[in-house]
């Protein structure tokens, strides 16, 4: 299951995955080269010129779906620009009755260029929020998981502190040892919330699941 559904991870991987080291050490041992892709590259153009507009830190809410958590982050931190970023234009479409706040910016981008373009600009993001899912939970598939992608490095160098969630307790203890191999110590630990701030987080609660997260300050 890479996402989608309330299912629990099923998962051939009993253990962080036995190449998870090398995989993270030569990451940062290389340089990411994929070229960007346009739709990204304006849409970051886009975003940064609202961010000019006004002072303030920022909050990435990576993965955010329908911006649900994002909206309830512009709420939550007011005197912080949100930027929620979701590669699917008909998750950010859909419509939502309540007004948007005015520190709330949606864009559809691919996070593996969107990253990396942040770093570029020298951008600080303060908090960065991963919210559920991309698992990937079956062992080949590990490169796909943020931890073991080659924009990990970029990840890390964006900022202040990250805060992931997920119901697959074992995705969030490989992140953290990906982080160890940084040098950075992290947080690892139950989740409860009084009220739910993304669909999945929601379904995941409903069907029983425990869910998890991570926390982390970057030393950047």
């Amino acid at each position: 299951m890479s996402e989608g559904n309330s299912r629990v991870i099923e998962s051939n991987q009993d253990g962080i995955h036995e190449d998870l080291t090398d995989i993270v050490n030569k990451h940062f041992a290389t340089k990411f080269l994929k070229p960007f892709a346009e739709h990204t590259k304006q849409a970051f153009a886009e975003v940064e010129a609202q961010l000019a507009s006004k002072s303030m830190p920022i909050i990435f809410d990576s993965c955010c779906g329908v911006g649900d958590s994002s909206r309830a982050l512009a709420n939550l931190y007011p005197n912080h620009w949100v930027v929620g970023i979701d590669k699917s234009a008909d998750r950010l479409s859909r419509e939502r009755d309540n007004n948007e706040p005015d520190n709330l910016i949606l864009a559809r981008a691919d996070l593996n260029d969107f990253y990396r373009l942040a770093v570029q600009a020298n951008w600080q993001v303060d908090k960065h929020f991963i919210l559920y899912p991309n698992p990937w939970p079956k062992s080949a598939h590990v490169k796909r998981r943020w931890h073991g992608s080659a924009v990990f490095p970029e990840i890390i160098k964006l900022g202040k502190t990250i805060e992931l969630r997920s119901n697959w307790k074992l995705y969030l203890e490989e992140f953290a040892y990906a982080l160890k191999l940084a040098g950075m110590d992290s947080e690892l630990k139950p989740y409860q919330f009084e009220t739910a701030i993304t669909p999945f987080e929601q379904k995941y609660h409903n069907s029983g699941q425990p869910l998890w997260q991570l926390t982390a300050e970057l030393y950047n």
